[in-house]
């Protein structure tokens, strides 16, 4: 039997090094011919550092940073579990090497254009330009971006455009930050700020995409979150941005969780096409990665594609709802002036939320 696995992110990778090391055929494609930055708060939670290092993966080796609080406004808390945060670049690129290593064939700079079930083999093709792949089965791990023949439905918040841009802080400033997530709120948005390895600074951040419009792009994005949060301000005084431009992608599909009725008999879904948590909660990688490892355990006890979804969204989907109904909270004002109020009042709320919005222990494979 022959698994080709379509995105080399977390799940993809994760499942790939599974597999490869109980001797299964795998293929994965990446579409990047190279390692690449990704739209991502990069915070590693503790299941997924627990899954990386079932991988194979020693993050501090890599130059993981240890994060151990998060800080609201000027309301901190410590975090509840162990975490680091690194780039996805560095992560990402590792894991594929784990893959490669492991046994399976990794196939660099390669877009699927089609994905389509054979009717009469019942198997599946994949069409990368003039390359034909056949396969038994498919693991979907392109992230938010969607196959053109493997479209999502929406999320219950997808209104919102998303912004990655590295920062080289002043001394003073980083140390001010160091291990520590921070939370800022503005119109319109709500951002998350954090230090990476080699000394850098994360900054991913969400609009609504009408108030981006109303603000006219990047640059009067930066200045209209800085001109809401005085914490943010000063952290970024003297700072010098180290891409040419942020990144960015839309739509996020925030809230969405797959059914078991929206895919086909031998598609597996993993990652962001199975599940999509606001990126407040730190948790997207860990789903990421528990779901790419429970796909590829079930695969392997002969499990259908089928029973991996209804297992899989029995698992997160009331952390994914809980999360999204608190992101569109924070994003209308009346709101999130109350949640703020009501984190200065009682801190405990930022522990309450960072657990309850965690895969549970007893769902963990690790």
């Amino acid at each position: 039997m022959s698994v080709l696995i379509i995105g080399g992110g977390l799940a993809g990778s994760a499942a790939a090094i599974t597999l490869a090391r109980a001797g299964c055929k795998v293929t994965l494609v990446e579409r990047e011919p190279k390692p690449h930055h990704k739209v991502c708060g990069e915070f590693l939670s503790r299941e997924a550092l627990l899954y990386l290092a079932s991988l194979g993966l020693d993050v501090a080796a890599l130059g993981a940073v240890p994060i151990h609080n998060v800080r609201l406004a000027s309301v901190e808390a410590t975090l509840p579990f162990a975490a680091m945060s690194l780039t996805r670049r560095k992560l990402d690129e590792h894991l594929l090497q784990t893959a490669e290593l492991a046994g399976a064939n990794i196939l660099r700079g390669c877009r699927v254009d089609l994905l389509q079930r054979e009717p009469e083999s019942h198997t599946w093709r994949a069409t990368l330009g003039s390359t034909t792949l056949h396969a038994d089965t498919i693991f979907l791990a392109t992230g938010k971006h969607d196959l053109r023949t493997q479209p999502r439905p929406a999320g219950r918040q997808c209104n919102l455009i998303a912004f990655k841009m590295y920062y080289q802080l002043t001394p003073t400033q980083a140390a001010a930050l160091a291990s520590s997530v921070e939370l800022i709120f503005y119109p319109g948005g709500y951002a998350g700020l954090q230090p990476v390895e080699d000394g850098t600074a994360n900054l991913c951040c969400l609009i609504q995409r009408r108030e981006l419009q109303r603000l006219g792009g990047w640059d009067a994005l930066a200045t209209h979150m800085q001109t809401h949060s005085p914490l943010l301000r000063q952290r970024l005084y003297g700072a010098h941005p180290l891409l040419d431009k942020p990144l960015a992608i839309s739509p996020i599909p925030y809230g969405y969780v797959r059914e078991t009725n929206q895919t086909a008999d031998g598609l597996w879904a993993l990652g962001d096409q199975a599940a999509v948590i606001p990126s407040f909660t730190g948790d997207g990688m860990s789903i990421a990665l528990h779901s790419g490892c429970l796909a590829a355990s079930m695969y392997l006890q002969g499990k259908s594609s089928t029973q991996f979804h209804h297992q899989l969204h029995n698992e997160v989907s009331r952390q994914v709802s809980l999360a999204t109904a608190i992101s569109r909270a924070l994003i209308w004002p009346p709101t999130r002036s109350a949640i703020t109020a009501a984190v200065a009042v009682f801190p405990t709320l930022l522990d309450t939320v960072a657990r309850r919005t965690r895969i549970k222990e007893t769902a963990l494979l690790v």
